[in-house]
């Protein structure tokens, strides 16, 4: 129990004044019921999803209209009730029930039928601040990986496509174009060169473009800023761009050089001797 209190005391510290925006990814990991999310405001029961977890506050959004929201606003400052699941890999399910005054009730802003209700928290459960501080603490390794493992790149070829899990398919996005289906050359966790055929036009360098790169687990989608492009006299043009922080894409290089290390015959794939 004594050590208990005192990895949430610990995760208390280190990340109080943090929050973990509740994308898909975030959603994945955490392993929240998305069909499993309320908040009981008087005798009215809402479906929302969250929005924004933090160990303090919290943003959930609900799809309601704006006479249903000027109607909920009467009970801003009042206590309500967070009901919220989580299911985590390889653990058993978690049910919370929270007590929170709500703060704040808007319009999420570009989104007419969608309020914003947030919520501080009268005391936050023990399991919820490990749930948050586990998932903090495995992020700020994977930025830890993502510095480490941009210094080596991984040549892109059908045995290593293989053992990244990547489907060959990848794609450059910009605005007002249509997404240009690109082959990788080399791939970190923090940067791609790509080829495009002949005809391609070469982008400015400082150009934020975005990516999808396809792979068995995921559906990579990150931006890159180009940092450098060589057309050669075939008219083939290379492109290099840095990447953005992205997990899920950490997590597949992680893995790729883990099972490098386990089978030193693969050296000579990746052009180690």
């Amino acid at each position: 129990m004594a050590q208990f209190l005192t990895e949430t005391a610990h995760y208390l510290e280190k990340f109080s004044d943090q929050s973990i925006v509740c994308n898909k990814y975030a959603l994945t990991k955490l392993g929240v019921d998305r069909g499993h999310c309320f908040l009981k405001i008087n005798e009215y029961v809402i479906l929302c999803a969250p929005f924004q977890f933090g160990f303090k506050r919290s943003l959930f959004l609900a799809s309601l209209s704006k006479q249903e929201l000027n109607f909920f606003r009467r009970y801003t400052n009042d206590i309500v009730g967070l009901s919220i699941s989580f299911a985590p890999e390889g653990q058993a399910p978690i049910k919370f029930f929270i007590r929170c005054n709500l703060t704040t009730i808007g319009q999420m802003k570009g989104k007419e039928n969608v309020g914003l209700f947030v919520v501080d928290f009268k005391a936050i459960p023990h399991d919820f601040i490990i749930l948050m501080g586990n998932f903090l603490e495995k992020q700020n390794r994977l930025r830890i990986q993502y510095e480490d493992y941009s210094k080596t790149a991984i040549r892109i070829t059908p045995v290593t496509a293989k053992m990244l899990g990547y489907n060959l398919y990848a794609a450059i996005i910009e605005p007002h174009a249509a997404a240009r289906r690109i082959q990788i050359y080399s791939l970190t966790t923090k940067t791609i060169e790509h080829l495009e055929g002949a005809g391609s036009l070469p982008r400015l360098p400082g150009s934020t473009v975005g990516y999808q790169i396809f792979f068995k687990k995921h559906r990579i989608s990150t931006t890159g800023t180009i940092v450098s492009v060589v057309t050669f006299p075939q008219g083939i043009v290379k492109t290099t761009a840095t990447l953005e922080f992205n997990p899920e894409l950490v997590e597949i290089i992680n893995d790729y050089w883990y099972n490098f290390q386990m089978n030193p015959a693969l050296k000579k794939v990746q052009g180690f001797f």
